[in-house]
């Protein structure tokens, strides 16, 4: 019997001396699950610190003894105390944000059974928090390689989180770190985000500036095929495809889905759109020529016959959407433009003639009348649909002042003078 004590005695010993080393860890642990707690309601916010406090202590003393110090719960309760505190302490946050950072890296490599979970994700969790909110103030101080390596730790933390992806990416554009935003944007592509549509439009701009264009075309496509009544992917299409001198391949695209859905009004503007694009560059060839030292008449002649051709083609398709939808605001503002780009045309031309020709200045502008007032209808449409649109108020007083209506002119000033600057 007396042996049989004498080992009871000892264990006993052995456990509590066990018990002892554990117990700041375990109190370190439940003080912070009561804060947790009690932070989720005001009335008892001073409990919490108080207990987060307790806390911070308990798991200094477990670090420090060697018994408790490598243990993955250990790891863990740190990792969650310093992020809380990352979070709370602004003087200090950089300290304590390495110190929780650290210990959680190490807390996720010792628990593969996963048994201290929900402490490793409220660390991860304060951790991310942290790192946004530092990401935010510094892109908002324009300190975009920092904002982008805030976001992308934010990412690392979370990697299927679409908004420290997409933070990352914007972060990576403004700072020009265009590789980094492309890699961003093509991990959200395949993840369920709201702002998609638009990432596929950003990633054609982002490939252009780097003089891809190859691949600013396969996304642009890719993005309308994803979304296909999308006007402003079908833009962007358009947009490239020109830049890329791919204006037939793109316009043959446009014209099989015509023959496919004859009453898609949006296909109809898109052509028109091709069209309306490729006659403005060719104004800006134009316009380039008849600035030149050496002025080609000839070439003149050709150029202004192919832009009013462009913007002949392009109203045919406009007028074709309008008939389809007659409230189509998009429409009946580029056919409006349409009819009124060669009539500014026709008239600045009449303006140059010399004074001895004043017969031809007289046909001239009879046909420039009559071209602005085949654009008056729906120049006024687009503003009746939508009074508000300064592209639309700008076309009509270029009307009013080609037609010499002066006082209509200076009140359409006045309406665009008083649109919101933004």
């Amino acid at each position: 019997m007396r042996i049989k004590f004498l080992i009871a005695g000892l264990l006993g010993v052995a456990s509590t001396t066990a018990f002892a080393q554990k117990y700041e860890l375990n109190y370190a642990k439940d003080s912070y699950s009561k804060y947790v707690t009690l932070n989720q309601v005001k009335a008892t916010f001073a409990e919490a610190d108080k207990n987060l406090n307790e806390a911070k202590i308990a798991i200094e003393k477990a670090s420090a003894n060697a018994k408790t110090a490598q243990l993955p719960l250990t790891f863990a309760v740190k990792a969650a105390v310093y992020a809380t505190f990352a979070l709370r302490d602004s003087a200090k946050a950089v300290t304590y944000f390495n110190t929780a950072d650290s210990a959680l890296k190490k807390a996720k490599e010792l628990d593969a059974a996963g048994e201290n979970k929900a402490l490793i994700t409220d660390a991860s969790n304060n951790l991310a928090q942290y790192q946004l909110n530092k990401g935010v103030t510094d892109f908002k101080q324009k300190k975009y390689d920092l904002a982008y390596k805030d976001f992308d730790s934010f990412h690392q933390l979370f990697p299927e989180d679409t908004t420290a992806l997409y933070y990352s990416g914007l972060a990576a554009v403004a700072g020009q770190n265009y590789t980094a935003a492309i890699t961003a944007y093509s991990k959200l592509l395949p993840l369920t985000f709201s702002k998609k549509e638009s990432l596929y439009s950003d990633m054609a701009s982002i490939y252009l500036m780097q003089k891809d264009t190859a691949s600013a075309l396969k996304i642009s496509a890719e993005g309308v095929e994803k979304f296909p009544t999308s006007a402003e992917l079908r833009r962007r299409e358009i947009e490239v495809s020109l830049q890329a001198g791919k204006a037939q391949e793109v316009l043959g695209k446009i014209q099989a889905a015509i023959a496919n859905d004859p009453k898609n009004k949006n296909l109809y503007y898109y052509a028109g759109l091709v069209y309306t694009t490729s006659g403005n560059n060719t104004g800006a060839e134009l316009n380039k020529l008849k600035k030149s030292e050496t002025k080609d008449a000839n070439a003149i002649i050709t150029l202004q016959s192919k832009k009013d051709d462009f913007f002949a083609k392009a109203a045919e398709m406009y007028k074709k959407a309008v008939e389809i939808d007659p409230q189509y605001f998009e429409a009946n503002l580029n056919l409006g433009y349409a009819y009124l780009a060669p009539a500014i045309d026709t008239y600045n031309a009449a303006n140059q003639l010399p004074a001895s020709k004043q017969k031809e200045y007289n046909t001239a502008i009879a046909k420039s009348t009559a071209e602005f007032e085949q654009a008056k209808p729906y120049l006024l449409k687009a503003t009746e649909l939508r009074p508000t649109s300064k592209d639309a108020l700008i076309n009509l007083k270029n009307y009013y002042l080609g037609t010499k209506n002066t006082a209509e002119a200076t009140a359409t000033q006045k309406k665009i003078e008083a649109l919101p600057s933004n």
